[in-house]
């Protein structure tokens, strides 16, 4: 009897859809399992290759994968999709999973470790800490309009006039209105206080890494950057050079060519979006100092 060589597991939260194949592609598991027993089953299997879409839990999962004698692949759903056959459900996912694990052009995602996304956790929460920042403002905007007062545009010099706005007695704010915008901008310090807060947690690991401050030594690139390039890139080595790095961010241009003619446009703002966005600033930074440093033309010296 021939072994089960490549397994799709199409992940969820209570019950498991497996499928295992053999090396002639002839189906030989079909099953559910569910989250309890999932480990005890993949146990079961002779060493092979396991494939699974990259969504919550895969890096979990795809680690015990490992420790149990598998080669584990993490792959993006839209390598799955293409080959996915009549109705979609989980055993058509399972499948799916299990033939694009083998495909040549099929991009994995690398294995992240705990220590790596106990990281990213910080950044998540400060993303989510800095968007509802945000999403205050925006309010605090729209009803002080509604009064006549106008904020300045950007988040901080509106913040650098909240107070200002707040304290004085001849803008005709009624004191209801006053009280209520008064609470909004003290859970928008709240929120200050806590983006600092994960601010100097990263500071502090940044400075900790070595591979991060090989990275803070270009310009441009920071402690934030740098950590959460090292914290989700597990291993440099898996992209072949700079461009493939720059792609997997979606720092490159979109492309739509054909009959010979190449037409590139904006980049294409695929893969990770908070490096992507964390470089585009950094850039942005090193140029306008860059102006600011520009030397006279009298001196002959080329601008920066």
């Amino acid at each position: 009897m021939s072994l089960i060589k490549v397994v799709g597991i199409d992940l969820a939260k209570l019950v498991f859809s497996i499928h295992g194949i053999n090396e002639h592609d002839k189906c030989k598991l079909r099953k559910t399992v569910k989250r309890n027993k999932l480990l005890a089953e993949v146990a079961k299997l002779p060493p092979c290759i396991i494939g699974i879409e990259a969504c919550s839990g895969a890096h979990y999962w795809a680690r015990e994968f490992t420790e149990l004698g598998h080669e584990v692949r993490i792959m993006a759903s839209k390598f799955v999709i293409p080959y996915r056959q009549n109705e979609k459900n989980d055993a058509n996912d399972a499948e799916a999973i299990c033939e694009a694990a083998t495909r040549p052009k099929t991009r994995f995602v690398s294995i992240k470790s705990e220590e790596q996304q106990a990281v990213l956790c910080s950044h998540r929460i400060r993303q989510g800490a800095i968007k509802d920042k945000t999403a205050r403002i925006n309010p605090l905007r729209g009803l002080l309009s509604e009064f006549g007062i106008i904020m300045p545009k950007g988040r901080y010099p509106a913040q650098k006039a909240i107070s200002g706005i707040l304290e004085d007695a001849e803008n005709n704010l009624p004191f209801l209105a006053r009280e209520l915008l008064n609470d909004l901008w003290q859970s928008i310090r709240g929120l200050n206080d806590e983006i600092l807060k994960y601010d100097r947690k990263l500071y502090a690991l940044a400075n900790q890494m070595k591979d991060a401050k090989r990275l803070m030594s270009i310009p441009g690139i920071g402690e934030i950057t740098a950590i959460a390039v090292v914290a989700t890139v597990n291993d440099a080595k898996h992209f072949e050079t700079s461009r493939s790095f720059a792609a997997w961010i979606g720092l490159v241009p979109r492309q739509y060519s054909t009959g010979g003619v190449v037409r590139l446009g904006r980049i294409s703002k695929r893969g990770e979006k908070h490096i992507r966005t964390s470089l585009i600033h950094g850039a942005r930074a090193v140029i306008a100092n860059c102006k600011k440093n520009r030397p006279d033309k009298s001196m002959g010296k080329r601008p920066c």
